[in-house]
């Protein structure tokens, strides 16, 4: 690791630390580039995973008893999303657990989050829904709804994997348009976000968010590179994972094209969403841990790209505000929310990332 990852990484978790500071028993959602400040939410909403899992990490990094503490406290207040009617409860509980290590009580919450999402698996429809938890119609699938739940349903126990397959698989054939049950133009390779109509049993694109969104296809690569480090959600079919990482690489420019890329692809001077770029990078060092012949373009690739946010997008302390800052994350393009602020996801897979490259976490199993 190079002494500018090293002190990212240093500055990264010192930004955590005030950032616990200032909300308390609170979850941080998005801050102001101006000076810090965080927006949070009482309950965590879908990002509450990654505020634990930056606090795991931080734990690990200094080794300190209280920043365990302080870990496994936040952690314990995600208990309540374990029930709710919401396929982001991967991102919930896998992110906030994963680095937990030996936690029993983050082991504890996790196997009841998975349990739930088993149960609520729809057989027919081949996925965990998307729910109604956080509003909505019920009956979606959705890119954001597979990362994290993929290896948090393969750990469900009996029937865990091939819940996990086939969640995966179906948002496979959705989301790359290979499904003979969706109503839509053809030519549109990627769909973030489908809806099923029961009265004519097909899927149908939604309009929000959009085949451009930049995120939506790192959320799918992270799927796709947890599933293949765990080949009972290949469901039989290695290839087809391989194949399916390879055409969001290449379609998706996610190789060549610029390392922070525009938030909607559609809006190419529209703003950029290093949040998107920090979880490709995680998701191609986890690739590089694969078997094949690209592993080490996938591990130089990852390092630009963290190399990249690092030197251009994070904060150095001064004119007011925190270092150690993740600046231009893009929550919602559309709605013109939080266009250029940190943004807590993002952070976590920035440090995920720096965590990797300094050994202080095995990628593979995070």
């Amino acid at each position: 690791m190079s002494a500018a990852t090293g002190r990212a990484l240093a500055a990264v978790m010192e930004r955590v630390a005030v950032t616990a500071a200032e909300v308390g028993d609170r979850f941080p959602l998005y801050a102001d580039p101006a000076d810090g400040r965080w927006t949070t939410t009482g309950r965590g909403s879908w990002t509450g995973g990654f505020w634990a899992g930056l606090l795991w990490l931080r734990a690990r990094y200094t080794g300190a008893g209280s920043d365990r503490l302080a870990a496994a406290a936040c952690t314990a207040r995600l208990a309540p999303w374990a029930g709710a009617d919401t396929a982001t409860r991967g991102l919930i509980f896998w992110y906030g657990t994963a680095a937990a290590g030996d936690d029993a009580a983050a082991a504890a919450i996790r196997a009841r989050a998975a349990g739930a999402c088993l149960a609520a698996c729809d057989p027919d429809l081949g996925i965990l829904p998307w729910g109604d938890a956080l509003g909505g119609p019920r009956l979606l699938a959705r890119v954001d709804a597979v990362p994290g739940t993929v290896p948090l349903l393969a750990g469900a126990g009996p029937g865990g994997p091939a819940a996990a397959a086939s969640h995966l698989h179906r948002h496979l054939d959705l989301c790359l348009g290979r499904s003979g049950d969706t109503d839509d133009d053809a030519s549109v390779w990627f769909r973030p976000a489908l809806r099923f109509e029961t009265d004519t049993a097909r899927w149908r694109p939604c309009a929000d968010p959009p085949p451009g969104w930049s995120r939506g296809r790192a959320w799918l690569l992270l799927a796709v590179a947890d599933a293949m480090l765990r080949p009972a959600c290949a469901a039989g079919d290695p290839a087809r994972l391989v194949d399916a990482a390879a055409l969001l690489l290449t379609r998706g420019a996610l190789l060549t094209g610029p390392p922070v890329p525009p938030a909607d692809t559609a809006l190419p001077d529209g703003p950029g969403d290093t949040s998107a770029a920090a979880i490709t990078a995680v998701a191609l060092l986890k690739l590089a841990r694969t078997p094949g012949p690209r592993a080490e373009q996938y591990a130089l690739r990852g390092a630009e790209i963290l190399d990249r946010l690092i030197g251009s997008h994070l904060t150095g302390g001064g004119g007011g505000r925190p270092a150690g800052m993740l600046l231009d994350g893009c929550y919602d393009a559309a709605a013109r929310s939080a266009v250029r602020h940190e943004l807590v996801w993002g952070d976590f897979f920035l440090a995920l990332g720096l965590a990797a490259l300094h050994g202080l976490v095995d990628i593979t199993r995070v």
